[in-house]
């Protein structure tokens, strides 16, 4: 295949193979550091919780780190702030265990919410309904699991059970031992909603021994009125197309968020410098989102797509979005059973030689499921995909540090990023736009 370059992209005016293309692009991303400064600089912001300085500091870093690629745009999007605080489980006999509190969890008071403890196993709705009447009126305990494997459930379907069934108070056990609370969202914090927190494996266990008995479930947290911004920059190409790369830039407080997601913000830039003098002679533009509120439900890309009118939908052609994708040397694209997708990818990659794992089933656990719904074909790549004794079970718990990052690993997903991106504004072969009742049937 020849790929135009004009000579605002390489100097040229003559056409060039691919190959050369794609290595000058690859070759860009292997030969510097600056991958692995701009992933250890967003670790120094910290967790960048939503709200916080720390996610303030991490906007002003992508913000002027954008700029380089390509004029930023600021997008508000107004939304129920919570501020975190401190979070214990007593038992009976006075003994207090760390918890931390879920994401919009509803604050128990001073004295906290005392209420029998019924231990649900994993915590899958027929676990819960399995209990019963004991579950009404009880601290409802249940078990986190491995967040990107095949069968992960994820903890706010087990909340939606448990408030459904009557619970008065929830509690998430961490499914790793000697990793501390796990924390994440749950439900919005209003009406009907119920006070939750996560806890460690050991804290899990102990709870265990006491099915039945009383405890004590304290949850401390503010809410506010407030906004946050999502940022973009866009690249155009030679048509009104756009391929969307996105990666979720807020965290949790509990460590850096390294995994989860200073990993993918810090491929996304590196990718994006790589292919941004190409792209302007590409068939389609490039679109670098970077989404905040996501680990509030999503909540940051929710309001952008809902936003957007049928004919900006239609300019994008693909999201490629990025979350936790080192921690692990194996990279997968979760890519929801979407028609052509497989196919468009394993054509991607094929001229650099490189290859990834496929995985079919969709996951609404990051911000491509937005833009399924939305009709836009969309993956999500990903590191450690079905591989939970790797770094990445310990998404959402004080170990997501940057110890668990190899730059050897940023490297490689930000290049096999980038020959997709090459693939993908160059126009051929891309996954068509998904019909209403397809994207309602992908994202069940």
């Amino acid at each position: 295949m020849l790929v135009a370059v004009t000579q605002r992209s390489f100097g040229m005016t003559n056409e060039v193979l691919a190959d050369e293309v794609l290595a000058r692009v690859l070759g860009r991303i292997w030969a510097e550091r600056r991958i692995v400064d701009d992933f250890a600089a967003l670790c120094d912001c910290g967790g960048r919780f939503a709200g916080t300085e720390s996610e303030a500091k991490a906007q002003a870093f992508l913000a002027t780190a954008l700029a380089e690629i390509a004029p930023v745009r600021r997008e508000t999007v107004p939304y129920r702030g919570w501020s975190r605080g401190p979070a214990r489980v007593v038992l009976a006999d006075g003994a207090a265990l760390d918890a931390a509190a879920l994401v919009r969890s509803p604050a128990t008071g001073e004295a906290g919410l005392s209420a029998p403890l019924v231990d649900c196993g994993r915590g899958l709705p027929e676990d819960i309904a399995r209990e019963g009447e004991r579950v009404r009126g009880a601290i409802v305990l249940v078990r986190h699991e491995f967040m990107i494997g095949r069968d992960h459930v994820h903890r706010r379907k087990k909340y939606d059970a448990a408030r459904a069934a009557g619970a008065a108070g929830f509690l998430i056990a961490n499914h790793v031992p000697a990793a501390g609370p796990v924390t994440g969202s749950s439900g919005d914090g209003g009406p009907g909603h119920i006070p939750c927190a996560g806890i460690s494996h050991e804290a899990g266990a102990r709870l265990a021994e006491r099915d039945g008995q009383v405890v004590t479930l304290h949850v401390a947290g503010t809410f506010r009125e407030t906004a946050a911004q999502n940022l973009f920059g866009t690249i155009p190409g030679r048509g009104a197309g756009l391929i969307v790369l996105s990666a979720h830039l807020d965290g949790h407080d509990l460590a850096e968020s390294a995994i989860d997601n200073a990993s993918g913000l810090a491929c996304a830039l590196a990718a994006a410098r790589a292919v941004a003098d190409v792209v302007p002679g590409l068939a389609h533009g490039l679109e670098v989102a970077f989404f905040t509120i996501e680990e509030w439900a999503l909540a940051g890309s929710a309001a952008h797509l809902a936003a957007m009118g049928e004919g900006e939908r239609a300019r994008r052609k693909l999201n490629v979005n990025l979350d936790s994708v080192a921690g692990d040397d194996a990279l997968t694209a979760l890519t929801s059973g979407v028609p052509g997708m497989a196919g468009f990818l394993r054509g991607a990659l094929a001229p650099a030689g490189l290859s990834l794992g496929i995985a079919p089933r969709f996951m609404g656990n990051s911000d491509h499921a937005n833009y399924l719904r939305a009709g836009i074909p969309a993956f999500r790549l990903c590191a450690g995909f079905e591989r939970p004794h790797t770094p990445l079970s310990l998404l959402l718990t004080r170990a997501d540090t940057r110890d668990k990052v190899t730059p050897h690993q940023l490297k490689t997903a930000a290049a096999v990023t980038a020959t997709i991106l090459l693939a993908a504004c160059g126009g051929e072969g891309l996954p068509p736009p998904l019909e209403v009742a397809t994207a309602a049937r992908l994202t069940a």
